[in-house]
């Protein structure tokens, strides 16, 4: 940070506030602290009752070409539920049913939050957007393990699959060594 948005000095430090316990971005004109938090993904696994799941392939960074569950940044003002609903609808037009949260997944290296529900396919006219190329139902058989494009949606997949809906899970991923 090199101006504070509040009074537009120049005088930003970076140090531990006094009562806090990390360092910090603080102005030393105006004595603002600016917080930075984690970001908060959230998105569904949607299934059919024909052992079928929805998957996503990217057409944006990072890792296009892969296939994902539909989730996206949480906006403000919405519930984690609300955004996954949200992001469902904006990556495949699809709309799901019976939601329940399944995973909440913490990864700290790269400061995010992933929150995972289940819900049942809705309608089967879904598609692609502009944020994916392609929306498929994959046989759970079938699903293209070598091409998931992320940690967060392989660990979620596969504790659907050997859990169904009936848990909420609760993990940190780290970073493989």
């Amino acid at each position: 940070m090199n101006f504070c948005p509040i009074c537009s000095s120049a005088e930003i430090e970076r140090k531990i506030p006094e009562g806090d316990n990390l360092e910090r971005d603080v102005c030393n004109k105006c004595n603002e602290i600016f917080y930075t938090n984690p970001n908060i993904v959230t998105g569904v696994l949607a299934y059919t009752n024909d052992d079928e799941l929805i998957l996503c392939k990217r057409s944006i960074e990072p890792r296009s070409g892969y296939w994902t569950l539909p989730a996206g940044f949480l906006e403000n003002g919405e519930s984690i539920e609300e955004g996954a609903l949200r992001e469902t609808f904006e990556e495949a037009k699809l709309y799901v049913d019976d939601v329940k949260l399944f995973t909440i997944l913490s990864v700290p290296h790269i400061n995010q939050i992933y929150t995972f529900f289940t819900g049942k396919v809705a309608n089967y006219d879904f598609g692609p957007t502009p944020e994916s190329s392609e929306v498929k139902l994959f046989k759970y058989d079938d699903i293209p393990w070598s091409e998931l494009a992320f940690p967060t949606v392989i660990k979620t997949i596969k504790l659907f699959l050997e859990h169904g809906d009936n848990e909420v899970f609760n993990e940190v991923l780290k970073p493989k060594a």
